[in-house]
């Protein structure tokens, strides 16, 4: 059968930048990327069924190379961290797209020792894995899975052009891209807004009711409450003070939320890893005893593993010794090198395993790797504070924490990676995929995305800057997740870090860790505790229509039970939301394109500063209207394919 083939490879390729450019662009804007595959199975379904010849193998391994190199998207969760830091003042190509390759690539020879153990011989659930391998099975079983194929395609594009045609009436002024308002809450100020992206509501039908419930949670819990008790009597404009306190207080209590619920997380799952790796032991003896394996049981062997493994670290040492010449770690370089390499191996196994493990439970989109992020970056600049931190003043640690995140940005790459491996080789298990070969494309999908990253990264540096970076304009990305990291190790290595705050934040997440268990032991529902740390954490902005798409989402869910095909009908609205985030993505880069040329994004609008209010209500018009309309059409759409 075909399988991985040269077409396969290409298609995968091509599919590749428009993905990873969505992710990047979501990632920095809001802190969230969404899975691949399966709008990356719906493509290459209608693609290779008009070649002609296509097997359901070979669609497989086309997903398999979009789904990684749209994991490696997610390294900007902590790349910016170095231009936030002042360390780099811009993306340097080569560097950034090794420090990508190489940690992507232990990432995948990890999943493949995991594979057994957390797929093959394992319950987890693997939903994304799972709704892959039926939309292959259905879109090439038949001609009702052809015609089913051609409206997926279409519910895609129709989210892309709606998504991309707001993003145009913005663009022009026509339509807020932004509606904030600050208000009085006792003696201090609350805040309330939104981002508005058909986008962004698209993410949280992705996320789903429980995750977007828990994430309003944490909105009222930072923006209601925390804020205004920590704003209290300040003095200033309500703007000014409401953005200080935000960005300085309530977002280190959202960390140390943050790094609680993570680390709770990993003590609930701590037992089904340790049984799992114990699989991978027996199948070991197994093979080593002579028994034979089947086709759909051959991973790639374990001296190619071994040796690939080994083969990334001789750059990625190379990368460290260049990252620390010319500071005062220039002259500690064994130590330097030999902390690299244990915190790299035992770290990355452990994130690997961890991330992996969540990806089955909960799915690659909302597995929390952020909050393994936040671990890891606490622990990487603990340890080089108490290596290296000795003699170097508090003001002259710009080094030690670019070296932090350094160390960080290959372990994260591993994480993201083995997160996302393991839900496509479910995919590969339940139709019949060869192992091996589904491995070489996840290392093809990710040196794919660690070549087109960086100049996209770049683009959006010079268009927008990142949100607390010298230099950041008005119209900076968020770039949730590296600003935090950069924050942690600024605080840690450079003395200022407000612990108070951290532990304020640690007690909230136990008390949300307690009502999440006692609500899945009453069997009355759940508050995913990394969700609600999320909500405190990301501006109202961001969070607010997230949540608006979340209970969209769900009452989306509710009509496709009552239809005659529920199944079929709650993908395409999933597909409808994959459709909007790519549209809204894909302006943003053209938008960042069109900045870069004109320098100034006021330039691009066809309305002058006058037209604000008017502005806001044709934002929201526009985008109910827009939402309507395509829900109301993909309604339609799956009751006549029906």
């Amino acid at each position: 059968m075909r399988e991985l083939t040269l077409r396969s490879i290409i298609l995968g390729g091509l599919l590749t930048f428009l993905f990873t450019a969505a992710n990047v662009y979501f990632g920095l804007r809001v802190g969230l990327t969404f899975s691949t595959a399966i709008p990356a199975a719906v493509i290459s379904m209608a693609v290779l069924r008009a070649l002609g010849g296509a097997t359901i193998v070979e669609n497989n391994i086309v997903q398999t190379i979009c789904s990684a190199a749209g994991a490696v998207a997610t390294m900007v969760f902590v790349l910016p961290g170095f231009v936030i830091v002042g360390w780099w003042q811009s993306i340097p190509y080569w560097e950034t797209m090794l420090v990508c390759a190489t940690g992507g690539i232990l990432g995948v020879m990890l999943s493949v020792p995991m594979r057994r153990a957390l797929v093959v011989d394992s319950d987890l659930p693997y939903p994304e894995g799972v709704a892959g391998a039926e939309i292959l099975r259905v879109g090439m079983g038949d001609a009702e899975g052809e015609r089913e194929n051609r409206a997926g395609l279409a519910t895609i594009l129709l989210g892309a052009i709606a998504g991309a045609g707001f993003g145009v009436l913005t663009m022009l002024r026509l339509a807020a891209a932004e509606v904030t308002k600050v208000f009085k809450i006792g003696a201090g100020y609350g805040t309330i807004g939104a981002t508005t992206s058909l986008g962004l509501v698209a993410i949280g039908h992705l996320i789903g009711l429980a995750t977007g419930m828990a994430m309003m949670t944490g909105l009222v819990l930072g923006k209601f409450i925390l804020l205004p008790i920590l704003s209290a009597g300040l003095p200033g404009s309500p703007e000014e003070v409401v953005s200080t306190v935000f960005g300085q207080q309530v977002r280190i209590v959202g960390a140390g939320a943050m790094a609680v619920a993570a680390l709770w997380a990993l003590i609930r799952i701590a037992g089904s890893i340790m049984r799992g790796l114990a699989g991978i032991a027996a199948t070991s003896r197994a093979r080593k005893a002579g028994a034979s394996l089947e086709l759909t049981e051959r991973d790639l062997p374990g001296s190619w593993v071994l040796g690939i493994s080994a083969a990334m670290f001789g750059p990625i040492l190379v990368l460290i010794w260049q990252f620390v010449q010319g500071g005062p770690l220039a002259t500690a370089i064994p130590a330097v090198l030999v902390l690299s390499l244990v915190f790299i191996v035992v770290v990355g196994i452990f994130t690997a395993v961890v991330t992996g493990y969540m990806a089955g439970l909960v799915g690659t989109s909302n597995s929390p790797v952020s909050g393994v992020g936040i671990l890891s970056i606490l622990i990487a600049s603990v340890l080089v504070g108490a290596l290296f931190g000795d003699g170097v003043a508090a003001d002259m640690r710009a080094p030690l924490i670019a070296f932090a995140l350094f160390l960080v940005s290959f372990v994260f790459g591993i994480a993201i990676v083995a997160n996302d491996n393991l839900q496509d080789l479910k995919t590969g298990q339940l139709v019949g995929s060869t192992p091996w070969k589904q491995q070489v494309a996840l290392i093809l999908g990710v040196i794919a995305g660690s070549l087109i990253l960086p100049p996209v990264l770049q683009l959006l540096a010079t268009s927008f800057g990142f949100a607390g970076a010298p230099g950041a304009g008005p119209n900076a990305l968020a770039a949730p997740q590296a600003s935090l990291f950069a924050a942690i190790a600024q605080g840690v290595l450079g003395g200022s870090m407000r612990w108070d705050l951290i532990w304020i934040g640690a007690g909230i997440g136990i008390v949300l860790i307690v009502i999440d268990e006692a609500l899945r032991g009453s069997g009355k529902g759940k508050l995913p505790p990394l969700a609600v740390a999320m909500g405190i954490y990301l501006p109202a902005t961001l969070v607010f229509p997230a949540v608006i798409g979340a209970v969209i989402g769900h009452f989306w869910n509710r009509m496709a039970a009552t239809t005659a095909r529920p199944e079929f009908t709650e993908r395409l609205g999933v597909l409808l939301a994959t459709g909007l985030v790519v549209g809204d993505s894909l302006f943003g880069l053209a938008f960042a394109g069109a900045v870069g040329v004109v320098g100034d994004p006021a330039k691009l609008g066809i309305v002058g500063e006058g037209f604000a209010g008017a502005s806001e209500w044709i934002g929201a018009i526009a985008m109910v209207g827009l939402l309507w309309v395509t829900y109301a059409r993909t309604r339609r759409r799956a009751l006549e394919t029906a």
